[in-house]
């Protein structure tokens, strides 16, 4: 078996990478202010590029940008010198990264670039590359190590560029008063889309789904209604939908061993007046929070007094609001 500590060799890595983190503040500067403004008042898309190791960074930086209220997409350098290049307006700007600074893939297409009066944003780690020279604005991240002994795998470099990546990002979203209900509608389908776009009217039993009866109705019809229903309640409502109240399995554990005519007495006497409501146009998970808070597991809902629905936990609890 290989003896070898590579519990060292790993702090190592996290320790070199650390201190270069801590020394990135050097490259929030006026240039990075720049940057910021210039992407904040773009009318058209950010364009990253990048090869290599810089290109799945960059890929990161496009997709960061585009869920927080700044569109970019991310092009090949290589796809973009055969006709990829033509997507590029003169509305939108270059988001160029290179480490070295030299990459060639991109440096062919600077041509293009000032030719046709397209900003150029460049994050190196050096100035004087070429990149670093033909940007309109040039970001250093200013990285004296990588964590690869061998000075070669690109390590804290990438990792720094990633983080200012994230510092533009999150620098714009905060200027734009960006919200978790914006985010939410770039990301539908996961849970934040979810917890942010979800409505009680979009998950509420609505028709013939409500459970619904007329005060004049017997016990024994409430209970039909609950059964037939299966959501533990049945609302009572006057021909109008207008709710008079609320009949649940909970109210029939209370009367159970009471000396009551099952068939003869009204559910009018029986019901518990109003009943807690809500509108159909609040969120779901807000709907959830409430019944959690009054221990209850079903919710009316009402525009005004009139009844249009009917939300039950176990609906909600279907839902992946994590």
């Amino acid at each position: 078996m290989l003896i070898f500590d590579f519990k060292k060799i790993g702090k190592k890595v996290i320790n070199i990478e650390y201190k270069a983190i801590c020394n990135l503040d050097q490259s929030i500067n006026d240039n990075f202010n720049h940057v910021c403004q210039s992407i904040f008042y773009c009318k058209g898309k950010i364009i990253v590029m990048g090869m290599g190791k810089s290109g799945h960074i960059g890929r990161k930086i496009a997709a960061t940008f585009s869920s927080t209220g700044t569109p970019s997409f991310f092009i090949h350098p290589a796809e973009a010198k055969h006709g990829d290049l033509g997507v590029i307006t003169k509305q939108d700007i270059v988001l160029a990264i290179s480490n070295s600074g030299e990459s060639d893939e991109i440096l062919d297409l600077i041509p293009s670039f000032k030719k046709n009066k397209i900003k150029l944003i460049c994050i190196t780690n050096n100035s004087n590359s070429k990149m670093g020279k033909y940007a309109d604005i040039h970001l250093n991240i200013n990285i004296t190590q990588e964590a690869c002994p061998l000075g070669l795998a690109p390590t804290t470099s990438t990792t720094a560029t990633l983080i200012i990546g994230d510092a533009l990002a999150i620098a714009l979203l905060t200027a734009r008063g960006f919200t978790a209900a914006d985010f939410a509608i770039s990301h539908p389908g996961g849970a934040l889309g979810k917890k942010h776009l979800l409505l009680v009217s979009d998950v509420m039993k609505v028709g013939n789904d409500i459970p619904c009866i007329n005060k004049n109705a017997s016990l024994n019809e409430a209970l039909t209604e609950i059964n037939n229903k299966k959501i533990g309640m049945t609302v009572i409502c006057d021909d109008d939908m207008n709710i008079n109240g609320v009949f649940t399995n909970s109210d029939l554990h209370r009367i159970f061993n009471s000396t009551i005519d099952f068939n003869k007495i009204k559910i009018s006497d029986l019901m518990t007046s109003g009943g807690i409501r809500v509108r159909p146009d609040i969120l779901a998970i807000e709907a959830m929070k409430l019944m959690k808070t009054k221990h209850i597991t079903s919710l009316l809902v009402a525009k005004n007094n009139k009844l249009i629905g009917v939300l039950n936990i176990h609906n909600l609890l279907k839902i992946n609001f994590l």
